[in-house]
């Protein structure tokens, strides 16, 4: 087993598992590695429940933790998954919001276990790169949006 230097720890109540499972099944290089069981009891869970989940998410190695209420999810952590085009962006977008999700704005939604993901066409990234009139028009053409419209922004590029 290969222990990567540097993991992001995800903390759920209880489903890290099937959340890990979910991501595993939509978005590509993305596994579920191991499932770890809890050696003994622990206070939000006992000997045998599913403690940790090692998981890759979009190539980023992560461990899921099932640590309880104790903490809540927040818009401070995100996962930023950039897409190619429009098919893409829905497709992501439309799993995660479609599978109990919940859409908010500007490309941002979270998963039906509260964590916030931004699904960001490369085209919106490519447009604020360039900065100045392009990147003010493309801007403002996505603080209209919840999920982000390429041909909308592409426009927006041009003026």
């Amino acid at each position: 087993m290969v222990i990567a230097k540097n993991t992001i720890c995800v903390w759920y109540d209880k489903d890290a598992e099937a959340a890990a499972r979910f991501y595993a099944e939509t978005f590509p290089d993305s596994a579920v590695h191991a499932v770890h069981k809890a050696p003994s009891d622990y206070p939000s869970g006992k000997a045998g429940d599913v403690l940790t989940v090692d998981f890759t998410v979009a190539g980023i190695p992560c461990l899921g933790l099932n640590g309880g209420t104790a903490f809540q999810h927040s818009e401070a952590f995100s996962f930023q998954i950039a897409t190619d085009d429009q098919q893409e962006t829905d497709r992501y977008w439309n799993a995660i919001v479609g599978n109990g999700g919940q859409e908010s704005m500007c490309g941002w939604c979270k998963d039906k276990w509260g964590i916030s993901w931004q699904i960001t066409p490369r085209v919106l990234t490519e447009a604020m790169a360039a900065g100045g009139a392009e990147a003010k028009r493309a801007f403002e053409a996505m603080m209209e949006m919840k999920k982000i419209d390429v041909a909308a922004i592409e426009a927006a590029r041009r003026g």
